[in-house]
């Protein structure tokens, strides 16, 4: 008996969530021959594998609680034009959350959670590059990502979060310009400062994620959508999985990958670990000239990427209830910040205005692997590198499943901790 409690490799596999983790485990598990079923409660990208920033950035990819996030937070925590935002409310469990998040947030824990995050960050482009091998007709841009200042002061921060890295045994390769050398036509006359962090890919989530959904189904998956799932049933060599609508689909094994909504399924199968929504918000507006790559602006802590001919936006950073309507309040306070740093860009003709709910766990290491259910696993919970990350989450994880080892580099994100 293997140590997930199931004889042999499983034949069929259901994954619920058809974001780019779900959808990718369900690719790499075809690769060991295993028939697998996808279902989502809505459609394929519908959460945040579509209105993220598109950043594949191993240098960015850390572990969210950091001593300055919190000393930033507790300066900023109700004020509604903050890039972190928390809304007044009676939530005990989000206070809850909140808590055991600041006691995440010291030099300590962080070097112990980017030691788990320097071997993911290593092999997750190779992910990518797995699938577009394997027929996901899909690509990403190789281009590096321009961190503008406004207050040559302010690079010293970005600095040091790389050095820090860098002493956890990961490279990263970086380059202090002038404005006239970063070749970006967007930044400013109030940039001031640039520093060009190299080795970084770009790639449109949506079209990423559908493409990895249409390779998936050509190579024999089954799609459903509009499935919501309600519980899971364990009962001799399967797993039911019933939907509200009192549908059931059954298989050896079944994988949670359903973003910031896991807690909901996964905390029954021992799952202790909470994930809340720390919503993001994006947007895309036009520019006078082409966007010739990624642009972050540290101390407004947006993000924005080359996107259909224009720029995509993204920003904030919201615990607020995962299923709540967009503020619009938000995007208009990633408006105002932005737009002293950049120009050429029609801020007044933006579209697709989204938010989307971005798991978040208190430690910052996201949830992979068995639970206690036999049979049952969870992929979520990486916060703002789902997509980054997403594919080699399902690589190793299809591995375990299919092997019934757990792969060296999963060990610190065991969802059972």
């Amino acid at each position: 008996m293997r140590e997930d409690g199931i004889d042999g490799i499983p034949r069929r596999a259901v994954v619920v969530g058809a974001g780019v983790v779900g959808l990718s485990t369900a690719w790499f598990l075809q690769e060991h021959g295993v028939d697998v079923t996808v279902v989502d409660k809505q459609d394929v990208a519908a959460g945040s594998s579509w209105g993220n920033a598109g950043y594949l950035s191993p240098a960015f990819s850390i572990p969210l609680p950091e001593p300055a996030v919190l000393r930033y937070g507790l300066r900023t925590l109700f004020a509604p034009d903050a890039p972190l935002h928390v809304p007044a409310s009676p939530d005990p469990a989000l206070w809850s959350f909140l808590t055991r998040f600041a006691a995440h947030c010291t030099p300590w824990a962080w070097r112990r959670s980017m030691q788990a995050f320097v071997p993911m960050n290593a092999e997750c482009l190779d992910a990518f590059d797995a699938l577009l091998a394997g027929g996901v007709a899909a690509r990403t841009e190789q281009a590096p990502i321009t961190a503008a200042f406004e207050n040559p002061e302010q690079v010293a921060d970005l600095r040091h979060e790389f050095e820090q890295i860098r002493r956890c045994g990961q490279q990263v390769g970086t380059t202090e310009l002038s404005t006239a050398d970063a070749g970006v036509p967007q930044l400013s006359d109030r940039i001031s400062a640039v520093l060009r962090v190299d080795g970084q890919r770009y790639v449109d989530p949506g079209e990423f994620t559908r493409a990895l959904a249409k390779s998936f189904v050509e190579r024999g998956g089954t799609l459903r959508t509009g499935f919501a799932v309600r519980q899971l049933v364990r009962t001799p060599g399967q797993v039911i999985v019933k939907s509200e609508q009192e549908d059931r689909v059954s298989a050896e094994v079944v994988v949670l990958a359903t973003g910031a909504w896991l807690s909901k399924l996964a905390k029954p199968l021992g799952v202790r670990t909470p994930v809340r929504a720390g919503r993001g918000y994006s947007f895309t507006v036009p520019t006078d000239e082409p966007v010739p790559g990624p642009i972050y602006l540290p101390a407004a802590r947006v993000a924005c990427t080359p996107y259909q001919g224009g720029l995509r936006v993204a920003g904030t950073m919201e615990f607020r209830p995962v299923d709540a309507p967009l503020d619009r309040g938000r995007v208009e306070a990633i408006v105002r910040s932005a737009r002293p740093l950049l120009r050429g860009v029609r801020w007044e003709e933006r579209r697709d205005e989204w938010v989307g709910g971005r798991p978040v766990t208190p430690d910052g290491l996201a949830l992979i692997g068995a639970t206690k259910l036999p049979g049952t696993y969870v992929a979520g919970g990486h916060g703002m590198w789902g997509l980054t990350l997403g594919p080699l989450t399902g690589r190793l994880l299809a591995e375990q499943i299919t092997t019934g080892k757990r792969p060296a580099l999963l060990r610190p994100f065991d969802p059972l901790r």
